[in-house]
């Protein structure tokens, strides 16, 4: 299986450079407290599905229980967590919904993938594959669309 993951967040702190205004204080809010949840259950989910996929792959019982019991789980906390996310600017908000829209994809395709294991259907493992592509897409778009939106406003992010 293709290893297609994208972490959002991994890592993310800012630095604020010039004067302050409200969507400049929205997006250090919500790097700063807003998304440190958000952070560490992707990591969590992302790292249990690298460990298990790709070159780190060794059987599919191995993959599926790490699936049912950390990924899964993880990535559900995820969405809920991404859902509940207080943002106050506009801007910030469309931006946050690319990024609730990319980990959608993947939450589905690692269902997919769980549901592939259970049906030992290498079709639905393709489509797994597809989602997680389209997911890993729209996470990068939101990491590009928040860099921009954050340079606009004089926020520098600084990846670690």
């Amino acid at each position: 299986m293709k290893r297609v993951l994208a972490v959002a967040l991994f890592g993310l702190l800012l630095v604020l450079a010039g004067c302050g205004g409200p969507v400049q204080d929205d997006i250090l809010n919500y790097i700063n407290k807003e998304m440190k949840t958000a952070q560490t259950l992707e990591e969590k989910a992302v790292s249990a599905y690298e460990g298990v996929a790709g070159v780190n792959y060794t059987d599919d019982q191995t993959m599926y229980d790490a699936l049912v019991n950390e990924v899964i789980p993880n990535y559900s906390d995820l969405i809920s967590e991404l859902e509940t996310v207080s943002i106050e600017s506009d801007e910030l908000k469309e931006v946050h919904e690319i990024y609730l829209s990319g980990a959608k994809l993947q939450f589905s395709a690692f269902e997919k993938i769980m549901e592939a294991l259970e049906k030992q259907d290498a079709s639905l493992v393709e489509e797994a594959n597809q989602l997680l592509e389209e997911g890993r897409l729209q996470i990068e778009d939101y990491n590009d669309k928040l860099d921009e939106l954050a340079k606009e406003h004089n926020v520098e992010i600084e990846k670690e």
